[in-house]
């Protein structure tokens, strides 16, 4: 927007300050600026000095606001975060923050960047100093001479952390001549390939599917990923054995024996993950982000009072927090500062640099001042849409000869509004970018700002429409959760799985066994009475693992050879069957019925959501558009709405029923609880206000006086939008024209409340609301049958919860209540045991007097657990100590701390849920999850918590966690029976049954492939050397067993050769033999062994033509055994290789 710059070029003031910061005038004040005029300000010193700006704000709000202006105005503005500091060894945090401040950090030495923008507090914060970080950056390209192992000496110096595969930030991993590395600094991980010390390759690669995407062709640029390192342990030791003998007071007790405690685990060569504590020790001279602000660089204060008073509020609560840290010998003297002071602030601030940026002038300035400068400006508010407003707004600039620029938000819009503009006889042209604005004329761009202003020293006035466009650019989609997770990879011995054919046993790892001199790996499958089933790894497409809908439910195993299981799949098969039908039947009356076509969108319509406040993810439009289209239809529509917790469910179920609302229509917003009620109609009126709707409440929160008086407005027409409890389906509940209902969570409302909801919405139109994910596969399995939208992602302002995995410590965990409640925010507090539940709120109480404490758990009335979220929303409690009732509890957006007592023992999926119940604003929230001190966790418990505390939203335990919630969706989608027969069988198995039921009474042909069984000597296994962990080979075996063609099969190939270098032979063998084993399937053949010279193929129907062909290409050879199983025999010859035999077999005739 270099336009806007040089027509500031006409002002007279910004001359004078353009002038100033050449010639080093400075420090400057400038009042009269506001947030808009700020960020255009620091744009155009930008473009004409080519100076880089640091920017302090007072709040993350505002830095979020100008980094997203600057950006959209072109620059490359970056955002550095505040830190939390980890002072327990004990205690594991999760890494985001820490990652994305050395970004930054990283870019800013490397000048990759034109501004950065952070809160006072973060800004002071100590990190590593410059020459530190440029001393330990380091890039590696192809054809660089580096030998793998120093490489990862390098890493682990930088603080990486080593892992299996490589996930997120911080993390490498080795796997033989390749090495994958996520620096901080790069926007994706980078995968090396070595030849023997050279560096042979240099890829990026997607850390989901671990494919590379593009060849890295700046390299592997390397910072590292710790603030606090220490890179000379010995003289790090010598140091903290000093301390610790010169302290001396009452703290120096509990201190003394801790620090000798860290200095021998230190020598021991133990990492620490407590390094933080260190921090003043481990620099010769602690550093913060200001002493990356170079002389050639600008530092901007907004609002000096303001950010004076953040950086005094924050050493306010450190005080508070390094007392108790004292005490208990945590933190001890020289260890109790890790921020610079507000001195220390000034004095940077004094340098010939600064510009302080305020929307009024005040008097007396702590730092000396060489200009002032008063600009007169004005703010405009956001423009909604609308032509005639616009109009208003730019005619009398037009008049006065400005230059006006309107940014409508996208390339479509601009066109429309320029085309609008000319047609009203507006001189208007649409421009991507100029580099001077017309005078009286309109220039249309396709960008957007968070507001509009005018710059009357200038002639120049912008509008916009309100919606920024995010500055960050999106992320590549992810592959969901939903498409089918190949739940084998993360099998440990005793886990259960489902064979196809066999029932459901335990599995025990994998095998090798050896017959005939060849070597080959088999899965071992322990059933009832002590059986055991080996499974070639070629049929891992048989075996998936047993996930039910209940994570701790009990498992009945089968018996090998029995009929049970036989007689569970037959049953299962009908029960689907029936339903199918049903479904299908319903469908079918439902597309007979007539229900009301609605116009399409209004004027009033696209004003309405515009005025949304954020930013839509792709899928709330694809799911609004799907439910606009079923309403337009003459059909009545049955829709179900399905997304996490805060994926914006109610956004888009607002504006189906502000649509139904602009035809005249009345809508109904049904849900299961009085509280959640109360808290949708709140949300509603806000959401609406402005707009000709008549919004009303029924439910116990209205006296009974008040209820017949709705009524009869509902009865007469002059209600709008009515929500409700199960109240609204009552015999005396008569609408005058509804025309759309909205049932949240239906599952949670009995069943007779479910009968006359059927009742009600004959003819009406549906949109059934759903918090627990509906998986795709599901969704796939029924389609035609069910209309479905799901919603998978994220709002782009959700930050990443701080996550730490501890021993349960009172002291820790109060202090983190402290810490919520001095900012004004509310705790979760999760006990999931009903009987102490009323002890951990008392000890609570006793540690924290002024927290006002609540109880909430699953065995109060339901009028009782209303009163206690009421009084939750209304924050007259602080804390909720509470069982996982908060699941399915309501929004709580001030709630931004929890805490899990045990969390080892709750599920994966529960944990995650659960976690989402905090982090639902723009305020960064936390989570502890604690477990009993000193107790021996299981391995899955550990695995199970470190993949939450890890990454938010990474690694295949994440879209394991991800499976289980949605086996809860699909179960509640179906109905109880069908939960049985989901639990007798298992999930993917009932899936598959499903999908070919429906497809049959749709009509469909399912292709039928035999299940061939393939037995041949020749190497066919993984090798260890290979591919070193079980996970990783259990992984690739079931690739390979679901390899179907010879595409297929070159997509497995290249994507080992990516991940783990060339194949060896036993792994080319497998390849061949999976390939083999389906195209065998597809003739029919239902078994293939060689055996003494001889290869036997046993097809379940003799194809004469076929073995006609056979006859002409190996002549003499072939015998049909007719006696007994039928049988073809072909003879080998000595030195045949026995998989280029079996292909010319296959593919005779």
């Amino acid at each position: 927007m270099k336009c806007l710059a040089n027509a500031l070029k006409q002002n007279r003031d910004y001359t004078l300050l353009l002038d100033a910061v050449k010639k080093q005038a400075l420090p400057a004040a400038l009042t009269g600026l506001s947030g808009i005029h700020k960020a255009v300000l620091l744009y155009s010193l930008w473009l004409h000095t080519g100076k880089r700006v640091f920017c302090l704000c007072a709040d993350e709000t505002e830095a979020h606001r100008l980094l997203e202006d600057l950006t959209a105005l072109g620059m490359r503005a970056l955002f550095f975060p505040v830190r939390d500091l980890s002072f327990h060894q004990n205690e594991t945090a999760s890494r985001e923050y820490a990652c994305e401040r050395l970004a930054v950090l990283a870019r800013i030495e490397n000048g990759s960047c034109d501004a950065v923008l952070a809160c006072a507090d973060g800004a002071l914060q100590y990190t590593m100093p410059p020459a530190v970080l440029e001393a330990h950056a380091f890039t590696v390209h192809a054809g660089d001479v580096l030998a793998p192992e120093t490489l990862e000496e390098k890493l682990l110096a930088c603080g990486f952390e080593r892992a299996e595969k490589v996930e997120g930030p911080g993390q490498f991993a080795r796997r033989g001549g390749i090495l994958d590395v996520y620096s901080p600094s790069m926007p994706a991980p980078v995968r090396l390939e070595f030849w023997g010390d050279e560096v042979d390759s240099a890829a990026c690669f997607d850390p989901e599917t671990q494919r590379r995407t593009e060849d890295a062709a700046e390299g592997l640029s390397v910072v590292p990923a710790a603030e606090a390192l220490c890179f000379d342990t010995a003289a790090l030791c010598e140091k903290i054995q000093k301390l610790a003998s010169s302290l001396r007071g009452k703290s120096a007790t509990a201190a003394r024996p801790l620090l000798k405690e860290q200095a021998q685990l230190l020598s021991d060569g133990v990492h620490l993950s407590c390094m933080d504590k260190f921090l003043p020790l481990l620099y010769d001279l602690p550093a913060c982000l200001l002493d990356y602000c170079g002389e050639d660089d600008l530092l901007a204060v907004s609002e000096m009072v303001n950010v004076r008073e953040r950086v005094f509020s924050a050493q306010k609560h450190w005080h508070e927090d390094v007392k108790a840290y004292l005490e208990d010998g945590t933190l001890c003297r020289k260890l109790d500062t890790f921020a610079k002071s507000w001195t220390d602030a000034l004095s940077y601030f004094a340098a010939p640099k600064t510009l302080f940026l305020d929307a009024f002038a005040r008097g007396g300035s702590e730092v000396p001042l060489k200009t002032l400068l008063n600009f007169s400006v004005r703010q405009l508010s956001v423009w909604g849409g609308s032509t005639q407003v616009l109009l208003d707004d730019i005619k009398p600039m037009l008049r006065q000869k400005w230059s006006c620029a309107i940014l409508a938000g996208s390339e479509r819009a601009a066109k429309s509004v320029a085309a609008d503009l000319r047609e009203a006889g507006i001189p208007a042209e649409y421009l991507e970018d100029t580099d001077t604005l017309p005078r009286g004329a309109a220039a249309v761009f396709p960008t957007a700002l968070s507001a509009g202003f005018e710059w009357p020293g200038a002639f120049l006035g912008v509008l916009t429409h309100g919606r920024l466009q995010p500055g960050k650019t999106r992320r590549p989609r992810r592959r969901k959760a939903g498409e089918a997770v190949h739940s084998l990879a993360e099998l440990v011995p005793g886990d259960y799985v489902v064979h196809e054919s066999h029932g459901i046993g335990v599995y025990e790892g994998i095998h090798k066994l050896t017959a005939n001199g060849v070597q080959k790996d088999y899965l071992k499958i322990r059933y009832a009475k002590g059986d055991t089933l080996y499974v070639p790894v070629t049929q891992l497409d048989l075996v998936s693992r047993y996930i039910g809908p209940r994570e701790d439910s009990a498992v009945r195993l089968n018996r090998l050879g029995g009929a049970d299981w036989q007689k569970t799949k037959t049953r299962v098969r009908r029960a689907v069957r029936d339903m199918a039908k049903d479904l299908i039947k319903l469908y079918a009356a439902r597309m007979r019925a007539k229900g009301h076509a609605f116009s399409e969108d209004t004027e009033m319509q696209r004003d309405f959501e515009s005025r949304f406040p954020y930013e839509e993810t792709e899928d709330q439009l694809r799911c609004t558009a799907e439910i606009k289209a079923d309403m337009e239809r003459p059909v009545p529509m049955d829709r179900l709405l399905c997304g996490d917790v805060g994926f914006g469910k109610t956004e888009v179920a607002l504006r189906a029923a502000f649509k139904c609302i602009c035809d005249s229509k009345q809508c109904a917003l049904l849900v299961p609880t009085t509280i959640l009620a109360w808290q949708h109609y709140q949300t509603i009126l806000q959401r609406m206000e402005g707009f000709p709707v008549t919004i009303e409440l029924l439910s116990r929160f209205r006296t009974p006086k008040q209820q017949e008086a709705i009524l009869k407005r509902l009865k007469r027409g002059e209600i709008d939008l009515i929500v409700g409890t199960h109240r609204l389906v009552s015999d005396d509940v008569q609408f005058r024209d509804l025309g759309l209902v909205i049932i949240d969570e239906e599952q949670r409302f009995g069943v007779a409340q479910k009968e006359k909801l059927k009742t009600l919405r004959e003819n009406v139109d549906v949109l059934t609301l759903s918090a627990t994910p509906i998986p795709r596969t599901l969704n796939m399995a029924m389609s035609g049958i069910r209309d479905m939208s799901v919603l998978e992602e994220a709002p782009q302002d959700r930050h990443p919860v701080q996550t730490y995995v501890l021993e349960h410590d009172e002291g820790v965990l109060a202090d983190a209540v402290r810490r919520e409640l001095r900012r004004g925010g509310q705790v979760y507090w999760l006990h999931n045991d009903i009987g102490s539940i009323e002890g951990v709120a008392a000890r609570l109480q006793a540690r924290v007097p002024e927290a006002r404490i609540g109880i909430g758990h699953g065995k109060m009335g339901e009028q009782a657990l209303s009163e206690i979220w009421r009084q939750l929303i209304d924050h007259e409690i602080d804390v909720l100590v509470c069982t996982t009732i908060i699941e399915t509890g309501v929004d709580v957006p001030n709630a931004n701390t929890l805490i899990i007592d045990n969390a080892d023992r709750l599920g994966l999926s529960q944990l995650h849920q659960i976690r989402g119940r905090v982090g639902r604003s723009s305020r960064r929230a936390y989570a502890y999850f604690t477990f009993t001190p000193n107790k021996v966790l299981s391995e899955i418990a550990q695995k199970r918590l470190s993949a939450i505390r890890e990454f938010t939203e990474f690694g295949s335990g994440f879209q394991i966690a991800m499976r289980d919630l949605e086996i809860r969706g699909a179960g509640s989608l179906l109905g109880g029976e069908q939960h049985g027969h989901m639990e007798a069988v298992g999930y993917d198995l009932y899936l598959k049954l499903l999908g070919d039921a429906v497809a049959q009474e749709k009509g469909e042909e399912r292709p039928q492939q035999t299940e061939c069984l393939l037995d041949l000597q020749i190497e066919a296994h993984i090798p260890e050397r290979y591919i070193a962990t079980n996970d990783g080979r259990l992984e690739m075996y079931r690739r390979i067993a679901d390899i179907r063609s010879e595409e297929d099969a070159l997509d497995v190939t290249d994507e080992l050769i990516d991940r783990y270098g060339d194949p060896p032979k036993s792994v080319e063998g497998l390849i061949q033999v999976a390939l083999l084993r389906n195209t065998a399937g597809k003739r029919g053949i239902a078994e293939v062994k060689q055996q003494g010279g001889q290869l036997l193929l046993y097809p379940e129907t003799l194809d004469m033509h076929w073995l006609q062909a056979l006859t002409e290409t190996f002549p003499g050879r072939v015998v049909v055994h007719t006696s007994g199983r039928q049988a073809l025999s072909l003879k080998l010859q000595p030195g045949e290789a026995v998989l280029e035999v079996l292909k010319k077999v296959l593919e005779a005739g």
